[in-house]
């Protein structure tokens, strides 16, 4: 089918929405379009991104969490913070919805190939993290890769996102799962402190090895020393600066670093490719 307008959203309908945190205000959504040959057309890979619109609300950009390895179907995480994500809260299993994309850049997956990988992500920004672990994990896709570790962190045990997946991951032997929270209650028996904290203690090699970040600015501020420190390349490093993203397509002008574009360019970048860039992110 011919290439679809860029500005018009994909009618999508919401399968299923479960409320992933005890502040409740992270909720995902499991959405299937409506038209198969629209699901088609919607190839991506991990890392990119869609913009999600509530029909006279408006529309917001939300990293892809879903891995294309486990199905038609799409997830997106929504954190309630403005009109749109309260409005996407809002609706129920069964409303319809707008999806354009996929836009961005995937994650390098084919220079991850042969290569470790570690994953570290923060809050409510482990989406599209939780797609390239998916991905990575896939049973036709894991001999490409060889030792695979994530870290993760949240405030609290009950921030944390996505637990059945965590708890499957945690149980399989070919890949290493550390969890922390800021500060753990009765039923925590895990880390607690902040990411680059466990990040340094984990000591994942950086021989032969490749790191995604993604997480609140701070965090993912004070992880770079203990990337550098242990020896991660700065064009081993990619940075995810999802935050910045807002039409989609580099036509509003306000995701840009310099001459380059978050929403067309990344949002995925090396250390490297940054440092080469304004530093206004």
């Amino acid at each position: 089918m011919p290439r679809p307008n860029p500005y018009l959203p994909r009618r999508a309908t919401i399968e299923k929405a479960v409320i992933e945190n005890d502040e409740r205000d992270l909720k995902s959504f499991t959405v299937a379009f409506i038209d198969p040959e629209e699901r088609a057309a919607f190839t991506y890979l991990p890392g990119q991104f869609a913009e999600v619109s509530v029909y006279g609300a408006g529309e917001c950009p939300l990293g892809v969490a879903s891995s294309p390895t486990e199905g038609d179907r799409l997830l997106f995480t929504v954190k309630r913070t403005g009109t749109v994500t309260d409005a996407l809260h809002r609706l129920r299993e069964g409303d319809v919805i707008g999806v354009r994309g996929p836009l961005g850049i995937p994650f390098p997956i084919e220079r991850m190939k042969g290569r470790s990988v570690v994953v570290v992500g923060g809050g409510f920004a482990f989406t599209t993290l939780r797609s390239l672990a998916a991905y990575m994990l896939s049973p036709g896709n894991r001999a490409d890769f060889t030792d695979l570790t994530v870290i993760y962190g949240a405030r609290s045990p009950g921030e944390l996102l996505y637990k059945e997946d965590l708890a499957a991951w945690g149980r399989r032997d070919d890949i290493r799962v550390e969890i922390t929270v800021d500060e753990g209650d009765e039923t925590w028996s895990g880390h607690e402190g902040f990411v680059p904290t466990l990040f340094e203690r984990v000591a994942p090699s950086s021989a032969n090895a490749m790191i995604v970040i993604c997480g609140p600015p701070l965090m993912m501020k004070f992880t770079l020393p203990v990337a550098a420190k242990l020896g991660f390349a700065p064009e081993d490093i990619l940075l995810s600066l999802e935050m910045r993203m807002k039409c989609g397509i580099g036509k509003c002008g306000r995701c840009n670093i310099g001459s380059r574009y978050v929403c067309v360019d990344g949002p995925a970048f090396t250390l490297a490719e940054l440092r080469r860039l304004p530093d206004e992110y």
